[in-house]
């Protein structure tokens, strides 16, 4: 687990225990140390996490917040996440502790909670990425929420944060699904300009929007679109009218 005689770099491909430099008590996941001979170790670079006491005390809190927050009375008054969360994290939590814990929600089909400990961080100022929004608007898609999923694309666009093809795809989904083939298609052509690159999901997802609304027409366009991009290399994220 990590012993060599020779210096460079090695994968530990199984979870070990490390003593060498300070590193006693970390539990590495998969990721790369550098040995020193003799077997002496120290971290570089990991592409897992290294876990020690303060980590699973972090990873404690996490999961204690998520269980407050599940056992919040209904109907759920947004003043409550809010203050849960703000007795929780008085400091402040990086933008890790934020993906795992609107992750955890939406997971937990606790989409309602989600949201509002979203409007949490975007009334702190918190810096919030497209992991963040991600996983709230695939939980909007999944409970077919398209008018949740759709206005927080539009807050995304709004507050300039980078968006993504799985993000963008959820939203699609949503739309689809409630045979909403106009904001379907709107996101669809909004994509060049959000820099984002349509994926065969992305088409398959408002080919069926456009379906599920008889818009036959459409759904052949963006048929077209597709076949260019696979076997052209040609991206079109043109408007279909």
């Amino acid at each position: 687990h990590g012993s060599s005689n020779q210096t460079g770099s090695i994968f530990v491909r199984s979870r070990a225990r490390i003593q060498a430099f300070g590193l006693t008590g970390m539990w590495l996941d998969p990721h790369i140390i550098e040995v020193h001979g003799q077997g002496h170790c120290c971290l570089t670079m990991f592409k897992g996490r290294a876990e020690g006491p303060q980590s699973a005390q972090h990873d404690l809190k996490i999961q204690s917040v998520l269980r407050t927050l599940r056992c919040l009375e209904w109907p759920l008054q947004p003043s409550a996440v809010f203050a849960t969360l703000d007795q929780a994290f008085p400091n402040g939590l990086d933008p890790r502790a934020s993906t795992r814990i609107l992750s955890g929600l939406a997971k937990q089909d606790d989409l309602q909670i989600a949201l509002h400990a979203l409007s949490w961080h975007t009334a702190n100022q918190y810096d919030l990425n497209y992991f963040h929004y991600g996983a709230v608007i695939d939980a909007c898609a999944k409970a077919s929420m398209w008018m949740k999923a759709l206005g927080l694309t539009n807050e995304m666009a709004q507050n300039k944060v980078e968006c993504s093809t799985i993000t963008l795809n959820a939203a699609i989904s949503a739309c689809g699904k409630a045979s909403n083939w106009e904001d379907a298609l709107q996101l669809y052509s909004s994509m060049a300009q959000r820099g984002v690159i349509a994926s065969t999901i992305t088409f398959s997802s408002a080919i069926t929007a456009c379906e599920k609304s008889g818009e036959w027409e459409k759904a052949l366009v963006l048929f077209s679109h597709m076949v260019l991009r696979e076997y052209h290399g040609i991206h079109s994220h043109a408007a279909i009218s």
